[in-house]
């Protein structure tokens, strides 16, 4: 039941000594602010280096050839040797719980290869299948992707990204319909792309991407494949199943079993785990050191509440022999510590929550920062540290609580 005597004198004895209670309610406030502060930099940083990996599948790797390392069957060392569409199929016949195979293949220039009426440009043309766009996914802008039927008849179509349209069109010109030529193929533009994620990375939005069976016929490329992307389906981390690839690939290609140079690879799962495990060890270092940070300014209050229920002990001593039950005097003890810890703890949510807010302000003005950007906390954090704050503040008026109840009325009359 609310009491209006019992909250005026609560503020009373808060107020009493204004200086002492400012400097110990100040320890709360900097365990708070300090946890907010941290935990917000660490999502800030999670949030940039999410961004980095954009929205590419985690659960994918990447395969390329190198040169070998032992020889092996009567074949020399430094061998080089190149995948093929056989290779492909082996993969999907042998190697189950995989999703999406995709062979790619590239070329690229520093001197220009894609011409457009006058407009020259110098781009990474990448040969792929329909599915390459649900392992390093493209938002399409305007028209299509590749779609299965333009790898069946060959189609010599593309899709470029907003980047190319920006250097080789003129500014309202519609480059659907249009024509570009590649290193002398010309190739009709269906579709327009632009990569979430990577507006600061230039060369993100100025691909290519035309159908791998056009690709290999335009460019002589016959059945070779440059690279393979392959994404295991979900629940079968890619790197459980990758040594079998690999094997799979040594031995038709004749390479050494115990050769570990041969085949290229990047596993995106296995780096993204490293990167979760990190994010999952800053999460708690905030925690910690915020945590010890709240408990000291929490020792502080039950410190001052010590203090005062020595001052006040003729006081206490005067309700008890007026009736006061104990009950009532722990309760009161109990009312002022925690009124203390949780006005001193909503003020450092407040001043934290204003912290990120300007951050965040700086952040939009000046533009992205390489991995960091857009730090937040979440709002069960808040409520979690509201819980904490209570329960502080409990802890903190236990002992003194104790101490107050203790105090026996004839004793406490005779203190001067």
């Amino acid at each position: 039941m609310f009491s209006r005597d019992r909250w005026k004198e609560i503020i009373e004895v808060l107020t009493t000594n204004w200086f002492r209670t400012l400097l110990t309610a100040f320890g709360v406030f900097w365990g708070i602010l300090i946890l907010i502060i941290l935990l917000a930099a660490g999502k800030g940083l999670e949030n940039g280096i999410r961004a980095d990996f954009g929205d590419i599948a985690t659960n994918t790797m990447f395969v390329w050839t190198r040169s070998t390392t032992k020889a092996y069957q009567g074949l020399p060392i430094g061998r080089r040797f190149s995948y093929t569409t056989d290779d492909v199929a082996a993969i999907w016949a042998e190697i189950p719980g995989l999703r999406f195979v995709s062979p790619r293949n590239q070329i690229g220039s520093s001197e220009p290869n894609v011409i457009r009426g006058v407009n020259k440009g110098a781009y990474n043309i990448y040969g792929d299948y329909p599915e390459i766009i649900r392992q390093d996914p493209l938002t399409i802008t305007s028209g299509r992707f590749i779609n299965p039927l333009d790898i069946q008849e060959s189609r010599k179509i593309a899709v470029i990204g907003q980047g190319v349209v920006q250097d080789l069109y003129e500014e309202g010109t519609e480059p659907i319909g249009s024509f570009v030529t590649i290193q002398g193929v010309n190739f009709k533009v269906v579709g327009v792309y632009k990569k979430e994620g990577n507006e600061g990375n230039q060369n993100a939005q100025k691909e290519i991407y035309v159908p791998f069976s056009s690709f290999s016929k335009a460019f002589n490329r016959g059945n070779r494949v440059g690279w393979m992307a392959i994404t295991a389906q979900d629940g079968m981390p890619i790197t459980a199943i990758k040594e079998d690839i690999f094997s799979l690939l040594k031995k038709k290609h004749k390479i050494a079993p115990d050769d570990k140079r041969a085949v290229g690879h990047f596993d995106l799962y296995e780096e993204f785990s490293r990167v979760e495990s990190l994010f999952g060890a800053m999460r708690f270092i905030a925690f910690f050191v915020g945590i010890l940070v709240l408990i000291s300014g929490v020792i502080g209050v039950s410190n001052i509440m010590l203090i005062v229920v020595k001052e006040r002990t003729k006081e206490i001593g005067i309700r008890r022999a007026l009736g006061a039950s104990p009950f009532s005097i722990k309760l009161q003890i109990l009312m002022e510590s925690v009124f203390l810890t949780i006005i001193s703890g909503m003020f450092g949510i407040v001043v934290g929550a204003l912290f990120i807010y300007g951050i965040n302000y700086v952040l939009d003005l000046s533009g992205p920062v390489d991995m960091f950007m857009s730090p937040t906390v979440h709002v069960g954090v808040v409520i979690s540290a509201l819980v904490i704050l209570i329960v502080s503040g409990l802890f903190a008026g236990f002992i003194p609580a104790r101490s107050a109840i203790k105090v026996k009325p004839i004793e406490a009359l005779r203190t001067e």
